[in-house]
């Protein structure tokens, strides 16, 4: 296959990091946008009060130029609904003195690749802990002028991966039978230190210099392209870094909250949607800020807004993306954020968004999703992730199962509320993920593969779009407690093949590598309607139905041997069906034994 090579220019990566630099953003815009009202902002020395010239522009017209309190900012509006594409000068004109930019209408090229949803596996990774691609000298280059300019083995330091190390590892992810990639945030975190997990963004239309340029950004996602892997690009609204030139530089106090002054928040993401909230409690939720090196991002601000949301659509352009993860959802405002997903959604009607509403019940999950039954308010938002279920698959796979109170019978009850939800096939479901414990959550439960295998079973065959954290397919562990730079550790070179594996890492990859990969395309499995049975013997079966085929699941809850009796099961059992796992097929007559924990997928 033909790849496009990367390149790597550290000059023209670092010339628009810092505060004192020259912005205009976007960087460019695309004729013939659904929405034709491009807002431009300008980010250069005592340009406040200029008036606007586009000089050689054809069909553009200019309706709105704002200035602010701090002079180095215009923002202006311009209507490109008859403008085809084209490159112009922006000219500012203060007094005497004008100021000119270089600017290009680009034309869209209908690249666009979909969607994702419930027929994925979607694959989790840390670029800068996942794996290095870059020469170490390169990699100094790429570090220079950066503020957090070293590379470390510290658990908050950078670890120096990268989009080439990206690159280099997707044979490795397309034998494993992943088909979405969600990487953090990739977008330049120029802070101080501890801002190698991206959250932190400096610049909304620049990629993190020591992950590679945008260019490499783009190589990338149609490398991913040409195997059939879709690209999910994670977004932080809620807040940015301290390090940003709109925060450091901002056009006036009202870009964020509490006034541009640090005020903690509380973290208690149910305020958001309780209706007995109290206001500072609702209010000190939603505006206060996360750290003080996050300010948070007031999204009623107009131009923020409209900023924001530019950006969003201009890397779904620019990079063909195939959907969005929203980070820390219900901190946001909630009219902007049904705003964004409606705007996406009207220019790209197929993309799917997933937010993440980490809520510890379902019923505070369902008000998040759009069209939710118990949120009076649309928040268009079509995925929400199911943490309730994650607690849950880390907790019943080292419980005795019985009928009512332990093991899969609290997973049968969670399942059989799922009538709160709007729509059960777009829920992001996971094991864990770069802010919990790993599945394996210290190093003696790694031998005990089958723990996994259940949980796996369980998350690959139950609704919902599943999506794995990188390390897990190798059996890595790491528990919260010991801090989030623990979780995530880069995985180690030889890894990535089966000769530098352990046997253990390759029986956690080769049992991950089969079902992923029997899921592939398996609509069954992914959209058909589910069909659950209390508990009996302490095992839990269930089947996926669709078109005439049917997926049954039977998996043992105990540490003994059970013997099911197949007669209440026929509406989802034939005579033969081929077993997944042992690649054999089984004759269903009157009983079924499974050893203790087996685990059976039957099709």
């Amino acid at each position: 296959m033909k790849i496009k090579h990367f390149i790597f220019i550290a000059v023209c990566c670092l010339c628009t990091v810092g505060v004192n630099a020259t912005h205009v953003h976007p960087l460019h815009w695309y004729a013939g946008m659904k929405n034709t009202r491009l807002q431009i902002l300008i980010h250069d020395t005592n340009i406040g009060g200029s008036s606007v010239e586009l000089k050689g522009a054809k069909g553009l017209v200019v309706d709105e130029v704002n200035s602010f309190d701090n002079p180095n900012y215009v923002i202006f509006y311009v209507d490109t609904k008859d403008a085809p594409a084209q490159k112009f000068d922006i000219v500012l004109h203060k007094g005497s003195k004008s100021k000119k930019y270089r600017y290009e209408l680009k034309e869209r090229t209908n690249a666009y690749h979909g969607s994702w949803d419930a027929s994925d596996v979607v694959y989790l990774l840390m670029p800068d802990r996942f794996a290095k691609g870059f020469s170490d000298a390169v990699k100094k280059k790429m570090f220079k002028g950066m503020k957090e300019n070293t590379w470390n083995e510290e658990d908050y330091g950078r670890r120096g991966g990268d989009l080439k190390g990206m690159t280099d590892r997707l044979d490795y992810l397309q034998e494993l039978g992943i088909t979405a990639i969600w990487p953090t945030p990739t977008l330049v975190n120029d802070m101080e230190r501890e801002s190698y997990h991206g959250y932190a963004i400096t610049d909304y239309y620049l990629t993190d210099p020591r992950f590679g340029t945008n260019d490499d950004y783009c190589a990338w996602v149609e490398a991913c392209h040409q195997r059939g892997i879709k690209v999910i690009q994670d977004i932080v609204f809620n807040h940015c870094g301290s390090g940003n030139f709109l925060f450091e530089d901002r056009p006036d106090d009202s870009w964020f909250h509490y006034n541009s002054t640090f005020t903690q928040s509380t973290y208690k993401t149910s305020a958001a949607s309780d209706i007995h909230v109290s206001d500072i409690d609702r209010d000190l939720t939603i505006n206060g800020w996360f750290t003080l090196g996050m300010p948070d991002v007031n999204e009623s601000n107009r131009f923020f807004a409209d900023y924001l949301i530019q950006a969003s659509k201009w890397w779904v352009e620019y990079a063909h993306l195939d959907g969005i993860r929203q980070d820390t959802y219900p901190y946001n405002d909630f009219d902007f954020m049904a705003r964004w997903c409606r705007e996406m959604n009207e220019e790209y009607p197929d993309i799917n968004i997933v937010g993440e509403a980490w809520m510890g019940n379902n019923v505070a999950v369902s008000y998040w999703q759009k069209d939710s039954k118990l949120n009076e308010r649309n928040t268009y938002l079509p995925t929400v992730m199911d943490f309730p279920l994650m607690y849950l698959l880390n907790r019943v796979v080292d419980e005795e199962t019985d009928s009512w109170d332990y093991g899969f019978a609290k997973l049968y009850e969670y399942i059989s509320q799922d009538f709160v939800y709007a729509d059960v096939n777009h829920l992001l479901t996971f094991l864990g993920n770069h802010d919990t414990s790993r599945f394996q959550s210290k190093d003696e439960l790694v031998p005990n593969i089958t723990r996994y295998k259940q949980a796996l079973t369980l998350l690959l065959t139950l609704r919902g779009i599943p999506q794995l954290y990188y390390g897990d397919e190798l059996g890595m562990a790491a528990h919260k407690g010991m801090g989030d730079g623990g979780m995530r550790k880069i995985i180690p070179a030889e890894a990535f093949t089966k000769e530098g594996r352990t046997a253990l890492q390759n029986e956690y990859f080769d049992f991950t590598k089969k079902l992923l990969n029997w899921r592939k395309g398996n609509r069954v499995v992914a959209f058909g309607k589910m069909t659950h049975y209390s508990i009996r013997d302490g095992v839990y079966v269930y089947a996926r139905t669709l078109g005439g085929k049917t997926v049954t699941v039977m998996i043992n809850g105990t540490s003994k041997q059970q013997t099911l009796d197949l007669n209440t099961y026929r509406e989802v059992l034939h005579p033969v069906m081929h077993d997944v796992i042992s690649e054999k097929d089984v004759t269903l007559n009157e009983t079924l034994s499974l050893a203790p924990r087996q685990i059976y997928i039957l099709q």
